[in-house]
């Protein structure tokens, strides 16, 4: 069946994005074949690919990102492709699929199904919907190569770039200089020489015509981690987060900080104040239930980064729009009323916006600035290794939800020995208070198997040892050995 058109506004921008909604029948047999097909695929997707994969996120690019310029000043081609899902080549991107004839039919009928835009009907010649199941997978399929590719066409002046600088270089280790960053359509190359950025730019050109996509020349520019070029300033923004190295009393001379960008705080902001403006007749109940989620929401996604003073400042701007809001429901009542009313005493803060039965808005400033660990290289959450996925997730299909979130609690560490789970090891939950009925999370602990027998002959030692000993020890509770790395909790 043909999908219909939705129009979605872009954020800050008078255009608007379409969506192609398919069937609820058409959406179901997506998310069978997208079963089916994903796993083969995560095999093979390159490793510097993160968006719209599991176990993934955008947080993984921007760490990629750090990792790759921490060390060295470098050039970097900020690009973006150009309607990337309206624009696909269908006769490349099935050709690329190499399924089984069963799915490539399946999946060429949900491509030229045609869209429905209100009562007009248009065919599609090109580009998957964008808002269907399978559309997300059959982009990184398009994309998949872009990275190996570039890198295997420019070996030659890698490696001669490598031999000018170090004097020698392998085809590999030249290789590994220049970096390719990608998040569905958005990507960045990173390398140390402008001349061999812009072969990869050209390179990147032609490799995209194949499957019939182009680079967006507005949003695509050549700039320094360190330095303007131009007109162009030092630093560049992706996936709203600003990237740049500063001066420093290091012994580099610089230091690379990653922020959030301007416009992802400005666009927060105009949120919070369209809510308020939307709220004014709302109660403050109300307000707090509906800001809290746009608040946690935004400071999760940027508390991996040095994001304390933005947290701050936002913290400052929405205070005076909650205090422009409340002052505007009592236009009669003075500032030490207002202020009684709707701002209380909460810690060392007396100006916290908070109801009188203890309903607190969050801040951002709540949340603490927290490292975030890139995942590994190539891992995908099908490649078996459900301690390493459990620990990084807190799930994992064939873990019941209490091993994985221990694993999760514990980051992949038996509480017994210290050491770090292997996939093939016996994980058994031990209770610390010795009560089974006790199933709290603070009384949970994650064991090896010899661990867990370990504690629990030690407990059946101590009960013998305290039948024989004055009553004064009968109290003592059973603990983990001091060799074995257990806490006094455990």
């Amino acid at each position: 069946m043909p999908v219909r058109r939705v129009w979605i506004p872009k954020p800050g921008k008078a255009e608007k994005r379409p969506l192609g909604i398919p069937t609820i029948r058409d959406r179901v047999n997506q998310a069978l074949v997208k079963m089916g097909m994903e796993p083969e695929w995560e095999a093979k997707f390159e490793p510097n690919s993160y968006g719209f994969r599991p176990g993934r996120s955008a947080q993984d690019a921007i760490a990629a990102i750090f990792g790759t310029i921490n060390r060295k000043q470098a050039y970097v081609l900020d690009a973006d492709i150009a309607g990337c899902f309206d624009t696909i080549d269908q006769t490349a991107l099935l050709r690329k699929l190499k399924c089984s004839p069963f799915l490539r039919r399946r999946i060429k009928s949900w491509l030229k199904a045609g869209v429905l835009d209100g009562t007009v009907f248009r065919p599609t010649q090109q580009g998957t919907p964008q808002g269907g199941i399978i559309s997300p997978l059959l982009a990184n399929i398009a994309l998949h190569g872009l990275e190996m590719d570039t890198k295997k066409a420019l070996g030659r002046h890698l490696q001669q770039y490598m031999k000018q600088k170090c004097g020698k270089g392998s085809y590999m280790l030249s290789a590994r200089m220049l970096s390719i960053i990608r998040y569905a359509d958005d990507f960045v190359v990173i390398h140390e020489d402008q001349t061999l950025l812009l072969k990869a730019k050209e390179y990147i050109a032609t490799w995209l015509k194949q499957i019939g996509l182009h680079l967006k020349d507005t949003k695509t520019r050549l700039c320094h981690t360190y330095q303007p070029i131009g007109d162009q300033p030092a630093g560049f923004n992706f996936l709203g987060f600003h990237v740049r190295q500063y001066r420093s009393t290091t012994r580099q001379g610089y230091s690379t900080l990653i922020k959030p960008s301007k416009e992802a705080l400005q666009r927060h902001l105009m949120a919070i104040r369209q809510l308020l403006r939307s709220h004014r007749g709302e109660s403050q109940d109300t307000v707090i239930r509906n800001l809290n989620p746009l608040i946690k929401g935004w400071s999760n996604y940027y508390k991996t980064v040095v994001a304390r003073k933005t947290f701050e400042k936002a913290d400052h701007l929405m205070f005076q729009k909650l205090w422009r809001w409340a002052r505007y429901r009592h236009p009669q009542k003075g500032r030490r009323w207002v202020k009684d009313r709707y701002f209380l005493r909460h810690g060392n803060n007396h100006w916290r916006f908070k109801t009188i039965d203890h309903k607190l808005l969050a801040m951002h400033s709540d949340y603490r600035i927290k490292y975030f660990v890139k995942v590994k290289d190539r891992r995908s959450p099908y490649d078996g290794d459900h301690v390493y996925w459990s620990a990084r997730m807190g799930r994992y299909p064939t873990l019941s939800p209490r091993v994985a979130k221990l694993l999760m609690k514990q980051q992949g560490r038996c509480k017994g020995c210290g050491l770090y789970f292997r996939p093939l090891d016996i994980l058994e939950v031990h209770h610390a208070d010795g009560q089974h009925s006790n199933n709290q999370p603070s009384n949970l602990v994650l064991l090896h198997g010899h661990c867990h027998d370990r504690v629990h002959q030690r407990s059946m030692n101590d009960k013998h040892l305290i039948s024989e000993e004055p009553d004064v020890l009968k109290g003592a509770s059973p603990v983990l050995e001091p060799s074995m790395g257990g806490d006094a909790h455990a």
